[in-house]
């Protein structure tokens, strides 16, 4: 259960990263710390080493991955994920995530710690964003408040494979997954104030934190 290494003992403050090449990685180390976590900035492989968990924000997903695999965090985060390091992403942090991209550039990577298939843009351009009200599944309760969800150039999730949980769809489309310990939202969470769904990953990170 996420959160029980944090009952036990001293509480844990697990050290999680966030990937810090593009997009809103300061709005995540805030909602990070707001969780209890021991937040930092991700940017060279070695770091990886001391980390509990990474979160990839949101931002432009080709750039995301092209500049990873510059400075050489690409395919050692991979491998930190097949071996069972919780990470989330959102937006395109989900995109990076997925085991296959559609309307993607052919070069682009993807870091499959989801069996799912994401679709790239969308709900559409900048001038698309929106913002909708929101139940998720393991976050809202059905008696607590819905979450205020951003999309901004948002993904959906086109299929999702056995081992993975729908957590939130809108109209329809699949914005919410979890497989393991790997948590992705089509949505940025981290600009809203809400920090329920870092609190959810901070717990499921805790929770894999051997307490002292």
């Amino acid at each position: 259960m996420a959160g029980k290494a944090a009952q036990l003992g001293t509480p844990v403050r697990p050290r999680v990263g966030v990937l810090a090449f593009q997009g809103d990685a300061h709005a995540h180390l805030a909602a990070l710390s707001a969780c209890g976590a021991q937040a930092c900035l991700l940017r060279r492989p070695d770091e990886l080493d001391q980390l509990d968990g990474v979160v990839i924000p949101g931002g432009e997903s080709t750039t995301i991955g092209a500049l990873a695999q510059t400075f050489g965090v690409f395919d050692p985060l991979r491998e930190r994920i097949s071996a069972g390091m919780p990470v989330f992403g959102s937006c395109a942090g989900a995109i990076l995530l997925a085991s296959r991209i559609t309307d993607g550039r052919p070069d682009q990577h993807c870091m499959a710690g989801i069996d799912m298939v994401v679709r790239r843009n969308a709900f559409g351009r900048q001038v698309n964003s929106f913002e909708t009200w929101l139940h998720v599944a393991e976050i809202t309760e059905p008696d607590s408040e819905p979450l205020l969800a951003v999309f901004i150039r948002a993904p959906w999730i086109e299929h999702v494979g056995a081992d993975a949980r729908v957590l939130a769809r809108y109209d329809g489309k699949i914005v919410a997954v979890r497989q393991g310990d790997v948590l992705a939202t089509a949505f940025h969470p981290e600009i809203t104030g809400d920090h329920r769904v870092h609190q959810y990953f901070v717990d499921i990170v805790a929770s894999r934190v051997p307490a002292a």
